[in-house]
């Protein structure tokens, strides 16, 4: 863990988990070459599962699984593993986008995986690291874009509610249809449910009937909707507006947001307000207030020092 995070988690007694995750030793410059390398050695696949760029802060992993619906196999979850636990501690890196090609961003669980065959030990896997997976989008510090294309289901439309920031096409849809096969989304729930109201997420959850984009915005799936042709303009230009703001002050404020949200009024706001004092005894918290009175843009420092 890097000493600035650890400072950060000693002033604002927020889960360490919240403000970094491990780090990788590989490189930046070696992602795409390591990205390539994450097909499984079980079957004979010979593409990577994720294709993973970074440019400018940028870093986009783009699901590679079109033939299958870009499910979420275990090769599949693994791989997004080890793209959102790469460097995450590194300040060249400022916002993580999650995209994916073709007319399914993503279908859930490979059902194939979860048969009597493959067993209960199998299957424990394959949900833990799921659920692994999830908690990572939220954890890391930095914030996470879901850029959805097309069709999102099951634990595909969980990967979405997970996310800080979901920009969908306009043709895109959002489903958890697991009940249809007797498999209910339980799991997908708990993301679900914690993005949309209760009484959407119960009527997706019974029925596994797909939502539009347009209802997916107006219960608050996601974050915006845009014509399918500017879905990537879009996203990025989100993606800079991002990367324009201090590090530090984004990992400091969204580790806060997801712990408040979780607590009663009162604590929320005796929580944040601590936060926000001890924002402004940061480098960046003056550098930004400065810059504001000197009418000048800011020159960020991106770490948690002290002023």
């Amino acid at each position: 863990m890097s000493q600035c995070i650890k400072r950060a988690h000693r002033l604002l007694s927020i889960p360490a988990a919240q403000l970094c995750c491990t780090r990788s030793r590989i490189p930046h410059h070696m992602l795409l070459k390591r990205a390539c390398s994450t097909a499984s050695s079980s079957d004979s696949r010979t593409e990577p599962y994720t294709i993973v760029t970074e440019q400018d802060g940028i870093r986009n992993i783009f699901l590679n699984d079109p033939k299958k619906r870009n499910a979420l196999s275990l090769a599949m979850l693994e791989a997004l593993k080890s793209d959102l636990t790469q460097d995450t501690d590194s300040q060249e890196l400022r916002v993580v986008i999650i995209s994916a090609g073709g007319p399914v961003y993503s279908s859930g669980h490979n059902l194939k995986e979860l048969t009597q065959e493959t067993g209960r030990a199998y299957h424990e896997k394959v949900f833990a690291t799921c659920s692994e997976v999830m908690m990572l989008v939220q954890d890391i510090p930095v914030p996470v874009i879901a850029q959805v294309q097309g069709l999102a289901t099951a634990a595909g439309c969980q990967l979405v509610a997970s996310c800080d920031i979901a920009i969908a096409s306009d043709k895109a849809h959002f489903a958890t249809p697991g009940v249809n096969v007797g498999l209910f989304c339980s799991t997908p729930g708990v993301a679900l449910g914690r993005a949309v109201p209760r009484k959407l997420a119960m009527e997706m959850l019974f029925t596994g009937h797909p939502i539009p984009a347009q209802v997916a915005l107006q219960h608050g799936l996601v974050s915006k909707v845009v014509p399918h042709e500017k879905l990537e303009e879009e996203t990025m230009a989100i993606a800079r507006r991002i990367v324009e703001s201090s590090r530090s002050v984004i990992a400091l404020g969204k580790a806060c947001f997801n712990s408040q949200i979780t607590k009663d009024r009162n604590s929320a706001y005796s929580q944040a307000g601590s936060v926000m004092v001890e924002n402004l005894s940061m480098k960046d918290g003056q550098e930004g207030i400065q810059a504001f009175v000197e009418k000048r843009k800011p020159t960020w420092d991106h770490t948690f020092d002290k002023k």
